[in-house]
């Protein structure tokens, strides 16, 4: 069975989430997809729902990540303010030397299911930046999605779990500026136990958080069991 990549469901409250959100979970990748054997990993919400990287929405109306896990009820997350012109640049790549992870980033939104997209498991060095959350550079979390492995191909965050606290993220904008993000913290949790308020909650920080899959692969579920998640602040 192939793989699939989960993301966090989007929030309820009908409305695109502006800049403050955004958190995704690969569910196997290729950050709640499905593929083949040496499949891709990427990111898992614990959505009931695995189709390929992407997760069922609470209430199916609304574009902001929400927490799916069984245990915990979904919390809304900030809606962000319109691009009136005073928001950062569109972010078109990201650079991570540490890990040789370099990939232009599409974006992604939401399925016609509400779930949350992911890159092309057949492009599995293909990143993308969550475009209904934070953009890199501005108060809240931005996120991005990679995947693990795809289509018999390493990916390209097949490595994020070895990056280590102040490693740096850079993150190329539409206007050519480079943003650096200094890493502050690589965790590996079960996708059960997705921390949706850490990734996709609001923050008075520019952060941005990267996002995987990782762990054991389960045959039987055709997903990884964990994501990987990494934490990393602007740089002053």
């Amino acid at each position: 069975m192939e793989p699939t990549l989960h993301i966090p469901r989007p929030g309820r409250d009908g409305g695109p989430p502006n800049r403050r959100t955004a958190y995704i979970v690969a569910g196997s990748l290729a950050v709640v997809v499905a593929l083949t054997a040496f499949a891709f990993g990427i990111i898992h919400s614990g959505s009931p729902q695995n189709t390929a990287l992407t997760s069922t929405v609470a209430g199916g109306t609304s574009s902001q990540p929400t927490n799916v896990a069984p245990s915990s009820s979904a919390q809304q997350a900030p809606v962000p303010p319109a691009d009136n012109g005073t928001r950062p640049s569109l972010p078109v790549r990201v650079d991570v030397d540490a890990i040789n992870a370099h990939s232009s980033l599409v974006q992604l939104g939401l399925n016609a299911d509400k779930t949350v997209e992911v890159p092309p498991v057949s492009q599995p060095l293909q990143a993308g930046w969550y475009k209904f959350g934070a953009r890199p550079g501005e108060l809240g979390r931005a996120v991005i999605l990679g995947h693990v492995d795809g289509g018999g191909q390493l990916g390209v965050f097949n490595k994020l779990r070895d990056l280590k606290p102040g490693d740096v993220a850079k993150v190329t904008e539409q206007s050519g500026q480079v943003l650096s993000f200094v890493v502050r913290q690589v965790q590996q949790v079960p996708k059960n136990q997705f921390p949706t308020q850490a990734v996709y909650g609001p923050s008075n920080q520019r952060e941005l958080r990267l996002i995987t899959c990782g762990g054991a692969f389960d045959k039987s579920s055709g997903n990884y069991v964990d994501n990987i998640i990494v934490s990393a602040v602007l740089s002053a």
